[in-house]
Protein backbone atom coordinates (compact mmCIF):
# COMPACT_ATOMS: atom_id res chain seq x y z
CA UNK A 1 0.00 0.00 0.00
CA UNK A 2 2.88 2.37 0.70
CA UNK A 3 4.23 1.82 -2.35
CA UNK A 4 1.31 2.70 -4.33
CA UNK A 5 0.96 5.46 -3.27
CA UNK A 6 4.06 6.44 -3.58
CA UNK A 7 3.66 5.99 -7.20
CA UNK A 8 0.10 7.94 -7.06
CA UNK A 9 2.11 11.02 -5.54
CA UNK A 10 4.68 10.80 -7.44
CA UNK A 11 2.40 10.57 -11.02
CA UNK A 12 0.20 13.52 -9.08
CA UNK A 13 3.42 15.72 -9.10
CA UNK A 14 4.71 15.00 -12.83
CA UNK A 15 1.39 15.80 -13.99
CA UNK A 16 1.43 19.19 -11.56
CA UNK A 17 4.84 19.93 -12.83
CA UNK A 18 3.59 19.79 -16.59
CA UNK A 19 0.59 21.98 -15.77
CA UNK A 20 2.81 24.76 -14.16
CA UNK A 21 6.11 24.32 -16.26
CA UNK A 22 8.52 23.13 -13.69
CA UNK A 23 12.37 24.48 -13.93
CA UNK A 24 14.28 21.21 -13.02
CA UNK A 25 15.54 20.78 -16.74
CA UNK A 26 17.65 23.34 -17.91
CA UNK A 27 16.43 25.79 -20.28
CA UNK A 28 18.06 26.13 -24.06
CA UNK A 29 19.04 30.12 -22.88
CA UNK A 30 20.81 28.15 -20.01
CA UNK A 31 22.56 25.70 -21.66
CA UNK A 32 24.33 28.29 -24.31
CA UNK A 33 25.58 30.03 -21.29
CA UNK A 34 27.17 26.54 -20.01
CA UNK A 35 28.47 25.69 -23.62
CA UNK A 36 30.14 28.99 -23.82
CA UNK A 37 31.81 28.64 -20.73
CA UNK A 38 33.07 25.39 -21.07
CA UNK A 39 34.61 26.55 -24.91
CA UNK A 40 36.50 28.93 -21.77
CA UNK A 41 37.62 26.43 -19.20
CA UNK A 42 39.11 25.38 -17.06
CA UNK A 43 38.32 26.88 -14.10
CA UNK A 44 38.91 26.78 -10.25
CA UNK A 45 35.89 26.27 -8.81
CA UNK A 46 34.99 29.28 -5.52
CA UNK A 47 32.10 27.49 -3.48
CA UNK A 48 31.30 30.44 -0.79
CA UNK A 49 28.90 29.86 2.44
CA UNK A 50 27.53 33.66 2.30
CA UNK A 51 27.34 37.10 1.60
CA UNK A 52 30.11 37.99 4.21
CA UNK A 53 32.98 36.54 2.27
CA UNK A 54 31.24 36.75 -1.28
CA UNK A 55 31.49 40.34 -0.86
CA UNK A 56 34.75 40.91 0.37
CA UNK A 57 36.45 38.71 -2.64
CA UNK A 58 34.11 40.31 -5.18
CA UNK A 59 35.80 43.73 -4.23
CA UNK A 60 39.11 42.22 -4.19
CA UNK A 61 41.69 44.17 -5.96
CA UNK A 62 42.87 40.95 -7.31
CA UNK A 63 39.77 39.59 -8.55
CA UNK A 64 38.85 40.64 -11.87
CA UNK A 65 35.24 39.95 -13.01
CA UNK A 66 34.14 38.90 -16.84
CA UNK A 67 31.04 40.35 -16.47
CA UNK A 68 29.79 36.67 -17.26
CA UNK A 69 26.92 35.21 -14.73
CA UNK A 70 24.90 31.94 -15.39
CA UNK A 71 21.72 31.13 -13.09
CA UNK A 72 20.71 27.93 -12.64
CA UNK A 73 18.03 26.81 -9.91
CA UNK A 74 18.41 29.58 -7.58
CA UNK A 75 22.04 29.54 -7.58
CA UNK A 76 24.20 32.47 -9.00
CA UNK A 77 27.49 31.45 -10.85
CA UNK A 78 29.96 34.42 -11.73
CA UNK A 79 32.99 34.06 -13.37
CA UNK A 80 35.82 35.85 -13.18
CA UNK A 81 39.77 35.73 -12.79
CA UNK A 82 42.19 35.78 -9.81
CA UNK A 83 45.66 36.45 -10.56
CA UNK A 84 45.87 34.49 -14.03
CA UNK A 85 43.42 31.74 -13.00
CA UNK A 86 39.81 31.51 -14.25
CA UNK A 87 37.57 31.06 -11.02
CA UNK A 88 33.84 30.59 -10.77
CA UNK A 89 32.41 31.65 -7.95
CA UNK A 90 29.19 30.46 -6.50
CA UNK A 91 27.14 30.92 -3.05
CA UNK A 92 26.18 27.45 -0.84
CA UNK A 93 24.12 29.03 1.80
CA UNK A 94 24.46 27.81 5.49
CA UNK A 95 24.42 24.67 6.63
CA UNK A 96 24.76 21.59 4.58
CA UNK A 97 21.48 21.37 2.14
CA UNK A 98 23.86 21.99 -0.64
CA UNK A 99 25.51 18.24 -0.03
CA UNK A 100 22.42 16.23 -0.05
CA UNK A 101 22.47 16.19 -3.90
CA UNK A 102 19.46 14.36 -5.43
CA UNK A 103 17.94 14.64 -2.16
CA UNK A 104 17.21 18.59 -2.23
CA UNK A 105 14.93 17.48 -5.45
CA UNK A 106 13.57 14.78 -4.44
CA UNK A 107 9.73 15.15 -2.11
CA UNK A 108 9.89 14.89 1.12
CA UNK A 109 7.54 12.17 2.32
CA UNK A 110 4.57 14.03 4.58
CA UNK A 111 4.31 10.36 7.08
CA UNK A 112 7.84 10.93 8.17
CA UNK A 113 10.92 8.39 6.77
CA UNK A 114 12.83 6.76 9.25
CA UNK A 115 15.85 5.63 7.08
CA UNK A 116 16.36 9.35 6.20
CA UNK A 117 18.19 11.93 7.45
CA UNK A 118 15.68 14.79 6.21
CA UNK A 119 12.31 15.54 5.67
CA UNK A 120 9.40 15.35 8.29
CA UNK A 121 9.38 13.76 11.84
CA UNK A 122 6.02 11.75 12.70
CA UNK A 123 5.89 13.00 16.65
CA UNK A 124 4.40 10.28 18.98
CA UNK A 125 0.53 9.86 19.64
CA UNK A 126 1.17 10.56 23.70
CA UNK A 127 4.24 11.59 25.71
CA UNK A 128 5.33 10.54 28.90
CA UNK A 129 6.33 12.59 32.29
CA UNK A 130 9.66 11.13 32.79
CA UNK A 131 9.85 12.50 36.63
CA UNK A 132 6.87 9.88 37.60
CA UNK A 133 9.31 6.93 36.35
CA UNK A 134 11.24 5.07 38.89
CA UNK A 135 14.52 5.70 36.47
CA UNK A 136 15.25 8.79 34.87
CA UNK A 137 17.61 7.49 32.64
CA UNK A 138 17.36 8.04 28.97
CA UNK A 139 19.34 6.15 26.62
CA UNK A 140 17.58 7.18 23.71
CA UNK A 141 19.81 9.55 21.18
CA UNK A 142 22.78 8.61 22.39
CA UNK A 143 25.70 10.10 20.45
CA UNK A 144 27.06 7.86 17.82
CA UNK A 145 29.13 8.50 14.65
CA UNK A 146 28.54 6.09 11.44
CA UNK A 147 29.93 6.90 7.80
CA UNK A 148 28.02 8.40 4.83
CA UNK A 149 26.49 6.62 1.97
CA UNK A 150 27.97 7.84 -0.83
CA UNK A 151 27.90 6.85 -5.00
CA UNK A 152 30.95 7.66 -6.93
CA UNK A 153 30.77 9.06 -10.16
CA UNK A 154 33.63 6.43 -11.25
CA UNK A 155 31.02 3.14 -8.75
CA UNK A 156 28.84 0.90 -10.51
CA UNK A 157 25.62 2.48 -9.90
CA UNK A 158 23.12 2.20 -7.05
CA UNK A 159 26.23 -0.15 -5.19
CA UNK A 160 26.99 2.03 -2.09
CA UNK A 161 29.85 2.88 -1.12
CA UNK A 162 31.00 4.92 2.84
CA UNK A 163 33.06 7.08 3.47
CA UNK A 164 33.64 8.56 7.19
CA UNK A 165 37.05 10.80 6.37
CA UNK A 166 37.26 12.62 2.89
CA UNK A 167 40.93 13.49 2.11
CA UNK A 168 41.85 16.83 0.78
CA UNK A 169 43.99 17.09 -2.40
CA UNK A 170 47.55 16.30 -0.94
CA UNK A 171 48.40 18.62 -4.15
CA UNK A 172 46.96 21.21 -2.61
CA UNK A 173 47.24 20.63 0.71
CA UNK A 174 50.84 20.32 0.43
CA UNK A 175 50.90 23.81 -1.15
CA UNK A 176 48.88 25.43 1.50
CA UNK A 177 51.44 24.55 4.40
CA UNK A 178 53.49 27.78 2.32
CA UNK A 179 50.67 30.19 3.71
CA UNK A 180 51.18 29.85 7.32
CA UNK A 181 53.72 32.57 6.96
CA UNK A 182 51.31 34.74 6.09
CA UNK A 183 50.36 38.17 7.95
CA UNK A 184 46.77 38.05 8.83
CA UNK A 185 44.54 41.67 10.13
CA UNK A 186 44.30 41.63 13.78
CA UNK A 187 41.60 44.41 14.06
CA UNK A 188 37.78 45.12 13.14
CA UNK A 189 39.00 48.42 14.31
CA UNK A 190 41.14 51.01 15.96
CA UNK A 191 39.07 50.22 19.05
CA UNK A 192 38.34 46.47 18.66
CA UNK A 193 41.26 44.00 18.30
CA UNK A 194 41.82 40.34 18.95
CA UNK A 195 44.13 39.55 22.35
CA UNK A 196 46.21 37.50 19.83
CA UNK A 197 47.24 37.46 16.35
CA UNK A 198 45.62 35.00 14.14
CA UNK A 199 47.65 33.11 12.07
CA UNK A 200 47.27 30.32 9.15
CA UNK A 201 47.50 26.79 10.39
CA UNK A 202 46.56 23.40 9.06
CA UNK A 203 44.75 21.37 10.55
CA UNK A 204 44.31 17.08 10.57
CA UNK A 205 40.78 17.17 10.80
CA UNK A 206 37.80 19.15 10.29
CA UNK A 207 34.23 18.42 10.48
CA UNK A 208 30.80 20.56 10.30
CA UNK A 209 27.77 20.38 11.92
CA UNK A 210 23.81 21.06 10.90
CA UNK A 211 23.67 23.36 13.81
CA UNK A 212 25.66 26.24 14.80
CA UNK A 213 27.53 24.88 17.37
CA UNK A 214 27.95 27.12 20.88
CA UNK A 215 28.81 24.35 23.21
CA UNK A 216 31.99 24.23 24.92
CA UNK A 217 31.20 20.39 26.11
CA UNK A 218 30.90 19.20 22.12
CA UNK A 219 33.93 21.37 21.31
CA UNK A 220 35.99 19.50 23.65
CA UNK A 221 34.15 15.87 22.97
CA UNK A 222 34.74 16.33 19.06
CA UNK A 223 38.09 16.86 19.47
CA UNK A 224 39.29 14.35 22.57
CA UNK A 225 37.37 11.96 20.35
CA UNK A 226 37.97 12.62 16.69
CA UNK A 227 41.31 15.45 16.91
CA UNK A 228 38.71 17.71 15.29
CA UNK A 229 39.56 21.32 15.03
CA UNK A 230 37.74 23.54 13.57
CA UNK A 231 33.86 23.09 13.16
CA UNK A 232 31.65 24.23 10.60
CA UNK A 233 28.36 24.11 8.72
CA UNK A 234 28.79 23.65 5.50
CA UNK A 235 32.31 21.78 4.41
CA UNK A 236 31.68 18.47 4.93
CA UNK A 237 28.90 18.15 2.19
CA UNK A 238 31.04 20.05 -0.53
CA UNK A 239 33.69 17.21 0.61
CA UNK A 240 31.08 14.48 -0.27
CA UNK A 241 29.93 15.74 -3.46
CA UNK A 242 33.51 16.61 -4.34
CA UNK A 243 34.77 13.06 -3.51
CA UNK A 244 31.44 11.36 -5.32
CA UNK A 245 32.54 13.57 -8.14
CA UNK A 246 36.10 12.96 -8.38
CA UNK A 247 37.00 16.36 -7.88
CA UNK A 248 40.13 17.41 -6.06
CA UNK A 249 39.54 20.08 -3.08
CA UNK A 250 40.77 22.25 -0.75
CA UNK A 251 38.59 23.94 2.70
CA UNK A 252 39.87 27.34 3.66
CA UNK A 253 37.80 28.69 6.35
CA UNK A 254 38.79 31.37 9.25
CA UNK A 255 37.63 31.01 12.79
CA UNK A 256 35.40 33.60 14.13
CA UNK A 257 34.71 32.33 17.41
CA UNK A 258 35.22 29.52 20.07
CA UNK A 259 32.35 27.00 20.26
CA UNK A 260 30.75 28.11 23.36
CA UNK A 261 32.50 30.94 24.26
CA UNK A 262 36.36 32.09 24.90
CA UNK A 263 35.62 35.17 26.89
CA UNK A 264 32.62 36.65 29.01
CA UNK A 265 31.01 36.60 25.94
CA UNK A 266 29.09 33.06 25.08
CA UNK A 267 30.35 33.75 21.68
CA UNK A 268 32.54 36.33 19.62
CA UNK A 269 30.76 35.93 16.35
CA UNK A 270 29.41 39.02 16.06
CA UNK A 271 32.02 41.10 17.11
CA UNK A 272 34.78 38.74 14.63
CA UNK A 273 32.89 38.21 11.72
CA UNK A 274 34.18 40.61 9.37
CA UNK A 275 37.55 40.17 10.14
CA UNK A 276 37.40 36.54 9.92
CA UNK A 277 35.70 36.98 6.22
CA UNK A 278 38.55 39.70 5.15
CA UNK A 279 41.36 36.84 6.39
CA UNK A 280 39.91 33.97 4.84
CA UNK A 281 39.15 35.80 1.28
CA UNK A 282 43.15 37.22 1.53
CA UNK A 283 44.10 33.47 2.01
CA UNK A 284 42.29 31.91 -0.59
CA UNK A 285 43.88 34.46 -2.87
CA UNK A 286 47.24 34.30 -1.74
CA UNK A 287 46.24 30.40 -2.12
CA UNK A 288 45.58 30.53 -5.63
CA UNK A 289 48.49 33.16 -6.79
CA UNK A 290 50.65 30.53 -5.05
CA UNK A 291 49.22 27.49 -7.03
CA UNK A 292 49.74 29.83 -10.17
CA UNK A 293 53.24 30.64 -9.40
CA UNK A 294 54.03 26.99 -8.53
CA UNK A 295 52.35 25.18 -11.73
Amino acid sequence: MAAAMKVVCMMFLVAIFHKHHAHGAISADTQKLIDEANMNGPYLGLLIPNLFEMNPLLQHPNYTSTNFTIDIAGRRFRFGKIVEKNVILVMTGLSMRYGYGPSDELPLEPNGDYTRNIGYIKFADYAENVTACNSHDNLLNNVWFQPEEVFPVDGTPEQRQHAFWIPVDPLYFNSSKSLEDMELENCVNATTCLDETPRVVQVHRGTSAGIYVDNAAYRSFIYKKFNVSPVDMESAAVALICMQQRVPFIIIRALSDLAGGGSAESNEIDTFISLASNNSVNVVVEFIKRLVSDH
